[in-house]
């Protein structure tokens, strides 16, 4: 290991536990690691022109158009219509509002592409609801925190859009096609683990709700719902591509949440971009530092070097794949999904590529692990806000998580080694 490396290792780890924002240790790693090669004012000017030309791509503008989008359904009054409608199918069963929650997450999260709000939305009309009926309340914190993953998978994803944008070979539509199957599949584990725990500690479900009223309650939502089928639709069909689709995901939201549910006042909308436009700078930063780090990898053949030593240690592609995934899920819990999808597929990409592994397939595989990680401790961001929501304290929740982390793990081991799940719908769709 080079001299370079470990000053790129030791600044970064140094930074990232002293709590300094995960877009300035990416940056600093990179600066020093430079300017151990070369004068500062080379080394500054390259790291300003890496994060700079790395966000000149057209496909990033789809994420501040989702976010927008996002804001405006989370204010909308979308999350409760959602948690009405999945009361009427699966709220009577058995542990019924642990599954409701799943999947009104599941649902909210492919509506608004983002697990924080979905975790937000959904958990703050849930959680409550939930310790009302007798749920413990940890349990229903754990439900959220994990069920609110799936919207990473199930699009439309801003995570889906790095990933195409650091591969550099996969589009933004085939990733959204490719999402549906793990995503489902993720939140159906998550309902069986639900299930097992309501059967012990005796969850009963709701009650029965008639036919009229729940075509009511899935009139109510239909308009909600149909935002995944003109933005998925639309790509598929090839009237837009996914970054036009992301603006008109927002007209769509603006006249739901504005005109038709009249639940965001025109006066709140300031508020609305203001938001917006601080959750996009702090991704975009995020983005940005990330790839002059990977620029700064590829200068000193870091991806060569541990594809060399992985393929040297073994030729088994099942082994690779779990030394892999094992490397993902250790540093899913302490770095955010953005940046460990920059910084991870420009190491990881070219082994699973000489093992065959379709890009398409590991985009998803990579994702769907760092799914785990934003929900683990010690720096899982819906994880704490998971446990805001149910004024509850992360040490009371791991217990109720881990079964939750045994079925995603199950759930990602499934994706990893059979490709269909991942590969069979974008093939069939001519992706």
């Amino acid at each position: 290991m080079t001299t370079s490396i470990l000053i790129l290792i030791i600044v970064f780890v140094f930074l990232l536990f002293a709590n300094v924002p995960i877009s300035v240790c990416i940056g600093m790693a990179t600066v020093l690691t430079l300017l151990y090669n070369m004068p500062a004012d080379p080394a500054i000017t390259q790291v300003s022109q890496k994060i700079a030309t790395g966000l000149d791509s057209f496909a990033l503008l789809a994420i501040p158009f989702f976010i927008l989008s996002g804001q405006l359904m989370g204010r909308g009054g979308i999350a409760r219509r959602l948690i009405d409608m999945a009361k009427a199918i699966v709220g009577v069963l058995p542990g019924g509002l642990a599954f409701v929650n799943i999947f009104a997450c599941m649902l909210f999260g492919a509506i608004s592409g983002s697990a924080v709000a979905a975790t937000s939305a959904i958990g703050s009309f849930m959680i409550p609801e939930m310790n009302k009926a007798g749920y413990n309340k940890n349990f229903s914190a754990a439900v959220n925190a994990t069920a609110s993953t799936t919207g990473l998978l199930i699009p439309p994803s801003n995570i889906l859009i790095v990933y195409s944008l650091a591969s550099g070979s996969v589009s933004v539509a085939a990733l959204f096609i490719a999402g549906y199957i793990p995503g489902i599949l993720t939140g159906f584990s998550l309902m069986l683990v639900a299930a097992a725990i309501a059967m012990v500690h005796n969850y009963r479900g709701g009650t029965k709700v008639g036919f009229m009223e729940m075509l009511r309650r899935f009139v109510d939502s239909f308009l909600s719902l149909s935002l995944i089928v003109i933005v998925i639709g639309g790509i598929i069909a090839g009237f837009f591509t996914a970054t036009e689709a992301a603006a008109i995901a927002v007209l769509y939201s603006f006249f739901l949440a504005v005109v038709v549910y009249r639940e965001v006042k025109l006066k709140e909308l300031p508020d609305i971009l203001r938001q917006t436009v601080i959750t996009n700078a702090v991704v975009m930063l995020l983005i940005g530092t990330s790839m002059a780090l990977s620029w700064v990898m590829a200068f000193e053949n870091i991806p060569q070097t541990i594809s060399a030593t992985l393929i040297a240690l073994t030729d088994s592609k099942i082994i690779i794949l779990l030394i892999i995934n094992l490397i993902l899920l250790a540093v899913g819990t302490f770095m955010d999904a953005t940046p460990a999808v920059l910084i991870f597929t420009p190491i990881f990409l070219p082994v699973v590529m000489t093992l065959g592994i379709d890009p398409l397939h590991f985009g998803i595989m990579i994702i769907l692990n760092l799914c785990i990680g934003i929900c683990t401790p010690p720096v899982g961001a819906v994880l704490f806000v998971g446990c805001a929501v149910a004024k509850t304290k992360i040490t009371d929740i791991i217990p109720w998580l881990l079964p939750f982390f045994i079925a995603m793990i199950v759930s990602l081991m499934l994706v990893t080694f059979i490709p269909a799940l991942t590969m069979w719908l974008p093939n069939l769709l001519g992706f």
